[in-house]
């Protein structure tokens, strides 16, 4: 093997090594999205200006919103390798027992859970409306979740693996056509029900791009001097806006679409940057141990926190309250070691359970430590 050959390996083995670091501190980092308030809407607004609430909005826009899109951006990298190698029927069925089947299972049983529970416990949680309400938190089909309001993003991934096996073998202008209109699309602000987050479909595009142009490495060696005081700068102007409203220059009002978009782009490279350094690092067989429970947190720390949140509430307080940050700080931590206790429970369930629940990425024996491999094409 050529020098050049071995560089081009090396840099495969840490780029999967980066992927799951990366899957790790950014599905954590959702957690901070949904953290347990206490609260009602109103009353948080009241305490919006607020050091602990602006604390929860530097947690929430900078590790929580910001990560996201390096998510989309993976699933795009991955999906080259998976599409390209199986039929159409193959390669969907498996994307439908891996994220649908998932999707679906948890959103029944929190259709099944909070309302019942929350409204014995004197809780406020949604509660069934019409057969619309079901819908719509069953499958997300018109709208966001009322309860797991996560799961939209992996309806909208679904969506996108139904057109991966046709994105991956176009032509590079064709792709780059399809990500401009997305990006208008975004932009324009236009609605429809076909996908609720546009910007998943953009970074699922980018992420096949990268794969294709094989810069995944490249993009992680940019120094850190350029990026990161970027995604700080940008990440300030978002909570700016999310503070204080849009910001106005002149009689120009800077749209809140374009603010959130391109601290999107910030945040994704900021966190493979992070990523890809820790990958190397002492750390990172703690992550690669961690990652194959990122989906089954994912999928269910929702319903942790709707259950698990007020019962944690009442020794810390709600947000307001003496010692909440340290609360919320941990609740990644908190929602982790709920998710362990919980695959534990579910390796002694009937292994259909399991599979369906975490989408079959429950690992056995040792597979979790191991370093990874060249295998990339995972999707």
């Amino acid at each position: 093997m050529t020098e050049k050959g071995v560089a081009r390996s090396a840099d495969a083995i840490r780029t999967e090594s980066a992927i799951k670091v990366a899957r790790v501190i950014c599905i954590l980092g959702i957690v901070y999205v949904h953290s347990w308030t206490g609260l009602t809407i109103e009353q948080s607004k009241a305490l919006m200006h607020g050091t602990q609430s602006v604390y929860r909005a530097v947690l929430v826009e900078l590790l929580g919103r910001s990560s996201v899109p390096l998510l989309s951006v993976i699933s795009g990298y991955l999906v080259v390798g998976s599409a390209m190698k199986r039929s159409y029927g193959s390669f969907i069925g498996g994307k439908a027992r891996a994220i649908l089947a998932p999707m679906v299972a948890w959103n029944a049983i929190a259709i099944l859970m909070i309302p019942t529970i929350g409204t014995l416990a004197g809780m406020q949680v949604p509660v069934p409306r019409d057969a619309q309400w079901f819908a719509d938190e069953l499958v997300a089909l018109t709208r966001a979740n009322d309860i797991n309001v996560q799961m939209p993003f992996l309806r909208d991934l679904f969506l996108c693996m139904l057109a991966a096996p046709l994105l991956v073998r176009a032509r590079g202008w064709m792709l780059g056509i399809a990500a401009a209109l997305v990006l208008a699309w975004i932009l324009t602000e236009w609605h429809t029900v076909l996908f609720l987050r546009p910007p998943i479909l953009l970074f699922f595009l980018i992420g096949i791009g990268v794969r294709r142009a094989g810069i995944g490495p490249k993009l992680a060696q940019i120094s850190p001097l350029l990026i990161l005081p970027a995604f700080l700068l940008l990440g300030g102007v978002k909570l700016w806006t999310v503070l204080e409203g849009p910001i106005v220059l002149g009689k120009l009002t800077l749209s809140m679409q374009a603010v959130d978009l391109v601290l999107r782009f910030a945040g994704a490279l900021a966190f493979w940057q992070v990523a890809w350094r820790l990958a190397e690092s002492r750390f990172s067989p703690i992550f690669w141990r961690l990652e194959p429970y990122m989906f089954l947190l994912f999928c269910s720390h929702l319903v942790m926190l709707w259950l698990g949140g007020p019962l944690l509430g009442q020794v810390t307080g709600t947000l307001g309250a003496p010692i909440y940050p340290a609360y919320l700080t941990l609740q990644p931590a908190l929602v982790l070691i709920a998710t362990l206790l919980l695959a534990l429970l579910l390796r002694r369930l009937p292994g259909p359970i399991g599979d369906i629940l975490s989408g079959g990425r429950l690992p056995r024996g040792e597979d979790a430590a191991r370093r990874p491999t060249l295998a990339v094409s995972r999707g």
